[in-house]
């Protein structure tokens, strides 16, 4: 054959040994299978699925004009670095593809370009796919079309974006039936489930999985000293010089940060230490404008950086990308999140992957522990599929009936043929249908509402205006309104969150994009700056910051903390906490799967009960809720709560009634829902989860381009019209689904309740040290840091605080040695 020939031969030119599970991917293609290539980053996933495609067109001698390969990837990021690498294989296998991208970045020319003469392999995402299915040429377009391919699967599975994917896949296999579909993912605990989702129920797949996992070695900076009395960042900066001499060996290094505001701090940290890598050293994340990303991309592709900054914006990889070293500042909070990130190094088949990971607080130095063991034992997340997501599906009705128009029949086939909506009850088809024809029974007399016309069995679009507002609405990525950073005189540096903005005045300085600007003016959800030369600033915060402790790496965690009180553990990031671990034991106990550990605490600021389930912080905030609602009903009481990833505190004036046996009661997963409705604000939560939901179902219209509504005008929109759903449509089904998402994603009722039937067979230890363990500590200055205006006097308070804790442990521990040595 002469692709084999010619693969072969470029193979041995680049030093290269085709995989067996790359053989076994190959193969199956040839029999028009699909399925889900399963392998480490890094490992040759994408020639894997890539060749397939191109040796069967080599082999036909097959150039003819019209799309072959549909590549789906989940971020704008990643396309174009797919696409020239993709375009250096055809081009080596002198196969005359034409690879093209096609993103939201992607000029209207070139997409009317792409729309009339489309090219052989076509990089889109998943809303950019939508919005081609908007256009009547939809049918002419894919019409030649023989693969698609989704890239990172495990990061669009389990989401909105996931469930609008499945339904646009669905659309392309009702217009090319013999289409294969093949999805790439890395670092996910439920591949067979995966698997289904992607290629739809009742079809026959292929799972390939790598031929041995790729070894990955996962350390620690160990800091000289920890303390024993940790809080959230505590160790700040501190290893920045360790940092520093590792970025000094030389070659091209990614330091990945799990949020934007501590890549700002870490970019400006760096370049203050070595101005003279001021050429080497870049900054990426997703408020940054495009045209900066693409350029610091192209850059990284060519090994020009030492070092880039980092979030999850470069979190994906493609292979053979020629980075050097990965480091990740402070805990990766999921096992699978730091295997994928370390896999950006080593990264090519065969390769070690190796990451540094810099903890930012004594604890976290277990979790990275705690994560090398997981990953050591195969403990990755799953990554649930989400089901009858009925605002996606409204979006992508009138997203039909805005191309060729479809049938009811047809279109519910086609709908139920995938895993989100399989097994689709009569009632919310006909629900679904009244909602996009009539606007549901509260909103029937408002035309706006009333999208598709139905002419002869045939829905349509007909309205322009309606036609408009969607195509710019399409989408289910959800954030805070964002507004346009922009030099006053000068190009675009990016976008940030709104709330943000509103909280300065003109004439402060933050720090964006690694620049230290002044605001000048707000105009037209457009901020203005000024380069700052010094002065105080501050640093952004965006909206969903604090990553919750995953359940798997949470259990790997308190396993951990139970095996340092029976067994010697060999983990050098334990050897380094040891006095902290020394000093929990002493005052209180040290947690275990086995216990759950309850302290209570009596001080000047009133009775605290903390708890340690090991649940993550939204778990907790739950749960916490919970057992304060339950308390409360046995005596009048009010509590204060704190949460963090490993517990939780209750704050009372009063003493609280906490027994054993009261809390295995207060603990109880009995009447679960109930309490959750009776305990928190679940009307004022539901409301806020339906802002989302009414903007994807196109309920409220977020804006034009540049001109976007505020956050407060979104909210205020979403909300008048949940009240008068509730009032003229109380089982409107988007009501029910606002409840649901409250439930399972703010509450994790799944996860919560998973935590209750633990806690029932677990001993509860009841502790009563006389001060703050190193345990109880943070969730103290976590209580402390909402209560308090400035972050210095916080930062005192705190710091006050640990002084007189040591204090008190030294002198206790003068006392231990010399009741010892009376005793000898």
């Amino acid at each position: 054959m002469i692709a084999a020939s010619r693969v072969k031969q470029w193979f041995q030119q680049n030093a290269w040994s085709p995989l067996p599970f790359q053989r076994e991917a190959w193969k199956a293609y040839e029999r028009g299978k699909s399925g889900l290539i399963h392998s480490p980053t890094g490992s040759g996933k994408s020639l894997a699925v890539w060749l397939g495609p191109v040796s069967r067109a080599i082999d036909a001698h097959d150039t003819s004009r019209g799309l072959k390969v549909l590549w789906i990837t989940p971020l704008r990021a990643l396309a174009h670095d797919t696409a020239e690498n993709l375009q250096c294989a055809v081009d080596a296998l002198e196969l005359a593809w034409r690879v093209d991208v096609r993103t939201g970045d992607t000029g209207a020319s070139t997409r009317v370009r792409q729309r009339r003469a489309p090219p052989h392999a076509l990089i889109t995402t998943p809303e950019s796919l939508s919005l081609l299915l908007t256009y009547a040429e939809t049918n002419q377009l894919f019409a030649d079309l023989q693969s698609i391919v989704v890239d990172e699967w495990h990061e669009l599975i389990g989401s909105k974006r996931g469930v609008q994917l499945e339904l646009c896949l669905a659309r392309l296999r009702a217009l090319r039936p013999a289409v294969q579909t093949w999805g790439l993912s890395a670092t996910l605990g439920n591949t067979k489930q995966a698997m289904e989702t992607l290629i739809g129920p009742n079809r026959q797949g292929i799972l390939i999985s790598g031929v041995t996992p790729k070894v990955t070695e996962i350390r620690a900076l160990l800091p000289r000293s920890v303390g024993r009395f940790p809080w959230g960042g505590h160790l700040g900066l501190v290893l920045l010089p360790q940092v520093l001499s590792l970025l000094e060996r030389g070659g091209t290094s990614l330091v990945f940060t799990n949020t934007r505001s501590q890549a700002e701090q870490w970019f400006e940290a760096l370049l203050k230490a070595r101005p003279d890598w001021l050429d080497e050293v870049e900054l990426h994340h997703g408020s940054i404008d495009h045209t900066l990303r693409h350029h610091i991309e192209t850059h990284l592709r060519t090994g020009a950086l030492r070092c880039v900054v980092c979030t999850s914006s470069l979190d994906l990889g493609v292979d053979f990308s020629p980075v050097d070293q990965v480091i990740q500042v402070g805990s990766p909070k999921g096992v699978a999140r730091l295997i994928q990130r370390a896999g950006r190094s080593g990264h090519a088949p065969n390769a070690i992957s190796r990451i540094e990971c810099v903890p930012t607080h004594a604890f976290e130095l277990v979790e990275i522990a705690a994560a090398r063991l997981a990953a050591e034992k195969g403990q990755i997340e799953s990554k649930k599929p989400l089901r009858m997501c009925l605002d996606v599906l409204v979006q992508h009705l009138v997203t039909m009936a805005l191309g060729s128009g479809f049938t009811v029949s047809t279109m519910r086939e086609e709908i139920e043929s995938t895993s989100a909506f399989s097994g689709m009850r009569d009632e919310q088809w006909q629900w679904a249908l009244d909602f996009i024809t009539r606007g549901g029974q509260a909103l029937q007399g408002y035309p706006q509402y009333q999208k598709v016309t139905v002419e002869q069995g045939l829905y349509r679009v007909t309205d322009r205006r309606i036609a408009s507002h969607h195509r710019m609405s399409i989408g289910t990525i959800s954030s805070q309104s964002s507004m346009n950073v922009r030099w006053l005189r000068g190009g675009m540096l990016g976008h940030i969150e709104e709330s943000f903005i509103a909280k300065l005045n003109k004439g402060d300085n933050f720090l964006f994009a690694g620049r230290l600007v002044r605001l000048v003016q707000v105009r037209d959800m457009t901020a203005y700056v000024q380069q700052a030369m010094r002065g105080q600033r501050t640093v952004p915060r965006w909206q969903g910051g604090r990553m919750p402790l995953t359940t798997e790496l949470a259990d790997s965690v308190v396993s951990l903390f139970g095996k340092t009180q029976t067994t010697n553990v060999s983990e050098p990031e334990i050897r380094a906490i040891d006095d902290l671990l020394t000093l929990q034991a002493r005052w209180s106990k040290v947690p275990a799967p086995s216990i759950l550990l309850v302290e209570y605490i009596k001080s000047r600021e009133g009775h605290s009960v903390f708890c340690y389930p090991f649940g993550g912080r939204l778990t907790h905030e739950g749960l916490a809720t919970l057992l304060a609602y339950r308390l409360s009903r046995l005596c009048p009481i009010t509590f204060k709560i704190s949460v963090n990833d490993y517990g939780f505190e209750l704050l009372s004036q009063e003493k609280p009634p906490i027994t054993e046996p009261i809390l295995h009661a207060a603990f109880s997963d009995q009447h679960l829902e109930e309490d959750l409705k009776a305990c928190m604000n679940t009307t004022e939560l539901a409301r806020r989860q339906f802002r989302d939901i009414a903007r994807i179902a196109g309920l409220v219209f977020q804006g034009y381009p540049g001109k976007n509504k505020s956050t407060k005008q979104l909210q205020a929109s979403s909300s008048l019209m949940y009240d008068v759903l509730k009032k003229y449509d109380g089982t409107n089904l988007l009501l029910e689904q606002a409840w649901q998402e409250v439930v399972d994603n703010q509450l994790q009722a799944e996860r919560l309740r998973r935590i209750l039937e633990r806690i029932t067979v677990q001993n509860i230890s009841i502790q009563e040290p006389t001060r703050l363990t190193p345990l109880a500590f943070p969730l103290w200055a976590e209580r402390v840091q909402s209560q308090t205006v400035s972050s210095e006097s916080w930062r005192r308070r705190v710091l006050k605080m640990v002084e007189s804790l040591e204090k008190r442990a030294a002198r206790r521990e003068r006392i231990h040695v010399k009741a010892k040595s009376k005793t000898m």
